[in-house]
């Protein structure tokens, strides 16, 4: 918090030995006037799973003084996978996150199978940045439970006691923790939600536990109520996580936002995070930095997903869709069909006047009369 000063920083091996007025030479020297010289940045919540495997970068966040990127957020990742189920967890990604399929499948080159395996990848690569991977849940449910898990359906004990195992495997290995998404609104290309969303307390306890039996780490959880899909999603995720980190001595971090549909509930989750750490449990709520945004687009995400007359067309390339759109009995029958799901479509839908064009220049501050649901 104090006012910037210039000033000199003089590095040893691998300390900073000096701050201030530096006179002997170094052996090489940065010459950084009237530039900004900050300890490195650790970025808790990055998706480099699969550009970490060919960038040794890892662009762009190595332009803004990021040192440390954390991957396996969200409960996506690459690992473990099974040579068959690679397309399927490149597709999450893809349709998550927004990351292009064609990048991933050119550039990854798929060295491992499980968790391990991943990790021995990655250190084997040159690095200009350190990174850290947490084990994501998606791929290991599916690992486990093969089209069961991406259907999510309940996991027996056999399920859980397999992949508590990996779990345990993983962390001896050195995985940063674990985690977990509980957002119906993140969904695979076909509508379901990603594997892991609707899991047991049973599950994840298990899970949990496996890490603690390898050595431990962070439990990450995207909560339910994080973006205001399901009711009571937080009050829920703060009881299990609170439950979880008391039994195994786990830190859980929590997304936090604020919802429009419960506009103070932050207040009341803060609350209840105090409470359990006054418990005996270690929970944390992560908020951004700034406020979530979302690429909206016939070659993203849009609010007609979900829309029987649209999900029967969805799979076809950008410009045969935007033909077949066009198409008035089609646009008439778009219209007219109500949004089954619970995922993105309906999400976008309900921010209508906080959706805006993003031209060739884009505007970062644009009027609201310039919204979607103002233009309509």
């Amino acid at each position: 918090g104090a006012p910037p000063v210039t000033a000199d920083v003089a590095v040893d091996g691998d300390r900073i030995v000096a701050v201030g007025r530096v006179d002997e030479r170094g052996r090489r020297e940065l010459d950084a006037d009237g530039l900004l010289v900050t300890p490195g940045f650790v970025d808790p919540h990055t998706h480099y799973d699969g550009q970490v495997t060919w960038d040794p970068l890892l662009a762009p966040s190595v332009w803004h003084g990021v040192t440390t990127a954390v991957l396996g957020n969200c409960g996506i990742g690459f690992a473990p996978v099974r040579p068959d189920r690679r397309a399927w967890l490149v597709s999450l990604m893809e349709s998550v996150e927004d990351i292009p399929a064609s990048a991933l499948h050119a550039g990854i080159r798929w060295e491992w199978e499980s968790f391990p395996e991943y990790l021995d990848a990655l250190s084997a690569l040159p690095r200009a940045i350190d990174v850290g991977a947490q084990l994501p849940h998606a791929p290991l449910r599916t690992y486990v439970m093969d089209e069961r898990g991406s259907d999510n359906e309940p996991a027996t004990e056999a399920d859980i006691a397999a992949m508590a195992s990996l779990a345990e495997q993983a962390a001896r290995a050195g995985a940063l923790g674990f985690s977990t998404n509980r957002l119906p609104a993140h969904t695979a290309p076909d509508g379901r939600p990603i594997p892991g969303t609707f899991a047991s307390v049973d599950e994840l306890l298990g899970i949990g536990h496996g890490m603690a039996r390898g050595g431990g780490g962070v439990v990450e959880v995207v909560s339910a109520g994080g973006m205001g899909d399901v009711d009571g999603g937080f009050r829920s995720d703060v009881d299990w996580a609170s439950r979880l980190s008391r039994e195994t001595g786990a830190a859980v971090t929590l997304c936090l936002s604020q919802v429009d549909g419960a506009a103070d509930e932050w207040r009341d989750v803060l609350r209840w995070i105090a409470d359990a750490n006054a418990a005996g449990a270690r929970l944390n709520a992560q908020v951004a930095g700034r406020p979530l945004g979302i690429l909206i687009g016939l070659a993203t995400k849009q609010q007609y997903t979900g829309r029987a007359a649209y999900d029967e067309i969805a799979d076809l390339p950008v410009a045969e869709r935007a033909r077949a759109m066009a198409d008035p009995e089609r646009r008439r029958r778009i219209l007219e069909t109500p949004n089954a799901g619970i995922g993105i479509g309906r999400f976008i839908e309900a921010m209508a006047d906080r959706v805006f064009p993003l031209d060739e220049h884009p505007d970062y501050e644009p009027a609201p009369e310039q919204s979607i649901a103002a233009r309509a």
